[in-house]
């Protein structure tokens, strides 16, 4: 019994791992360290999406376990649309931030106009302020990712201490992933803000872009394929 509850908290702990690493996870937190300048910043913005996604899934694991309420494939679609419009929303961000505050242009001369972009300082409530950014994105990615996670706990814990003590441990996965891939994501961003501001705008950019096209893609395919406005 103790070697099964044992097999089952390390798949777990893998699985968040592994959850952290799904495409929409990843490009919303790239969006959010794409600010950062230093990596322990970085890191703490994956350290707060987990622990936000970790919160959602313990409340859900509450409602699941206790109440025996599952999710309806209606809702996990449109929660999950929802995923696909943080991602658009957040990309939108950095596109306004690029066009209307990142840069000015500058006069050097006749003919000798360019765009020279700015590093702005982040101050505490700066930082403050994105990591409940963090927090709260990692609460919406772990209600939308929740319905796959509770029928597997379902499948295999019949306890509430159990049950959360899973989630819990799925929780630690998906911290520990997270924050790597913060980390890693967030050395483009802090790196090209010492050697170039001009590229480090760019990189963002190009953030942003991809968190637009994916989150498009996510609220077409669950908005059509998926048949979440279906009217049959």
């Amino acid at each position: 019994m103790i070697t099964t509850i044992g097999s089952t908290l390390l798949l777990g702990f893998i699985l968040g791992v592994q959850h952290a690493l799904d495409a929409d996870h990843v490009v919303a937190i790239s969006t959010i360290v794409s600010r950062e300048r230093k990596p322990l910043r970085a890191a703490a913005a994956g350290l707060f999406w987990g622990i936000g996604h970790t919160i959602t899934l313990l409340l859900v694991g509450v409602v699941v376990l206790v109440f025996k309420k599952t999710i309806s494939v209606q809702a996990a679609h449109s929660l999950e649309f929802l995923v696909g419009a943080l991602l658009v929303g957040l990309g939108i961000q950095i596109l306004w931030e690029y066009w209307r505050k990142s840069f000015h242009t500058h006069s050097h001369g006749p003919g000798r106009n360019h765009i020279h972009f700015h590093a702005h300082n982040q101050d505490h409530h700066h930082r403050e302020r994105h990591r409940r950014k963090s927090l709260l994105v990692g609460m919406i990615h772990g209600l939308a990712g929740g319905g796959a996670l509770i029928l597997l706990v379902l499948a295999t814990i019949h306890t509430l201490l159990e049950g959360m003590a899973y989630i819990v441990v799925f929780g630690a996965g998906s911290i520990l992933g997270m924050m790597i891939i913060s980390t890693v994501l967030g050395l483009p961003f802090t790196l090209s803000a010492k050697w170039s501001g001009n590229l480090n705008e760019r990189i963002r950019l190009l953030a942003g872009a991809v968190s637009v096209v994916l989150g498009v893609l996510v609220m077409v395919q669950i908005g059509r394929l998926g048949g979440l406005f279906s009217t049959a």
